[in-house]
């Protein structure tokens, strides 16, 4: 555990799950970077923290989560788990044992500490009757997720995210946030929330909404993720500095 502490009169804190991911550590760097909210991060392994981290930093097995925060008592929670094909090992069962039941377990810890809000990074295509076991899957965790009782879920469905990965080598996608600029305008209007997407954006908008009090559940494509991200920009209190 680090030694930051969010004063209880300052940041909001807000947890994390998937905190070694792209998404994970982008949103750790641009929450350090202001005031209004402070990451709590929850990892099963010790992560590498960005320079400059400020992040309260817990390591435990999933099975401990639930006392984490039940213990830390976050205003929300963002999850930003999953795993790649490749990292399964191209096993369906490993890779829905992250994708769905890490997930789901987790929403549903969350529930029964008392967190209302949870945002979850989700994927564009997402549904739970597609014939790709990738997108399926995806979809049934939205599905479950949404059905355990939150106040508030906010699905956010990016397409392909661009930013640096730090040890996570993945050539194809590199290829194509690289031919993004050419590809992404190509693509017909059924397909556009495949196109490439800030990951900085999808970071913004989950702090953003994870922060609403609105009750519901809230399915966010790129369009609508650029406007909460936006929208928290520009209520966020770095850009007065």
């Amino acid at each position: 555990m680090s030694d930051t502490h969010a004063d209880p009169s300052g940041p909001v804190r807000i947890g994390l799950v998937g905190a070694t991911g792209l998404i994970g550590r982008r949103l750790i760097e641009i929450s350090s970077a202001g005031e209004d909210v402070r990451m709590v991060g929850i990892a099963r392994r010790e992560p590498t923290l960005p320079k400059g981290a400020k992040v309260e930093m817990f390591v435990a097995d999933p099975e401990k989560w639930g006392e984490v925060l039940g213990a830390v008592k976050p205003a929300a929670l963002i999850c930003a788990l999953g795993t790649t094909w490749k990292k399964a090992g191209r096993d369906e069962a490993a890779f829905r044992a992250v994708d769905y039941d890490l997930i789901v377990n987790t929403a549903r810890t969350a529930h029964e500490v008392g967190i209302s809000n949870f945002v979850m990074v989700s994927s564009s295509g997402a549904d739970a009757r597609s014939k790709s076991f990738y997108m399926r899957t995806k979809g049934e965790t939205e599905q479950a997720v949404s059905k355990i009782g939150l106040k508030r879920v906010d699905i956010l469905r990016p397409g392909l995210l661009k930013g640096a990965r730090i040890d996570d080598l993945r050539p194809l996608e590199a290829a194509a946030q690289f031919a993004s600029p050419i590809l992404d305008p190509l693509l017909p209007r059924k397909w556009s929330g495949y196109r490439s997407i800030d990951a900085d954006a999808v970071c913004e908008a989950a702090i953003g909404l994870a922060l609403r009090k609105a009750a519901g559940r809230f399915t966010h494509d790129n369009d609508a993720i650029k406007r909460a991200a936006r929208d928290w920009r520009a209520k966020a209190s770095f850009q007065d500095e």
